[in-house]
């Protein structure tokens, strides 16, 4: 939407606030939404490790449709506090989702743990080359 602008700001004397503000609001929909994960080729496996932290395990959902892994994970923290005349109340939600395409792993023989924040998948691959590579004529 920023990069829309039909002519740039002439005389501005802090274009890094404005590169600052471009490149904030350019993500902002895939930082809340998304969490971040490491997929490590282990050979016969990949090794998945999502970053989960404050979620407990029962908050943690796993589940395969057809070649789509998907993980998601929600929490409601409500916090209330009363001391003399002082009342806090503090409320968070979160939920995260992301899907991964398992078309080459053995969705039966995945397996996970979830501790310290971490959830790790481990991903065993299916056997044989499964990756055909060929190439498409141009008519």
């Amino acid at each position: 939407m920023f990069d829309l602008t039909p002519f740039r700001r002439r005389g501005n004397m802090f274009p890094f606030i404005d590169e600052i503000e471009k490149n904030f609001m350019q993500n902002l929909g895939e930082r809340f939404s998304a969490f971040k994960t490491d997929i490590v080729d282990k050979g016969d496996s990949f090794m998945l490790e999502a970053e989960l932290p404050g979620f407990s395990r029962e908050n943690i959902n796993i589940h395969v449709d057809d070649n789509r892994l998907t993980i998601s994970a929600e929490h409601n923290v409500s916090e209330e506090e009363s001391k003399d005349n002082f009342i806090r109340r503090e409320r968070r939600h979160g939920s995260f989702t992301r899907s991964f395409d398992v078309s080459d792993i053995k969705t039966e023989e995945i397996k996970a743990n979830y501790e310290d924040g971490v959830l790790t998948l481990e991903l065993p691959k299916k056997k044989g080359d499964s990756s055909s590579i060929r190439r498409i004529d141009i008519n």
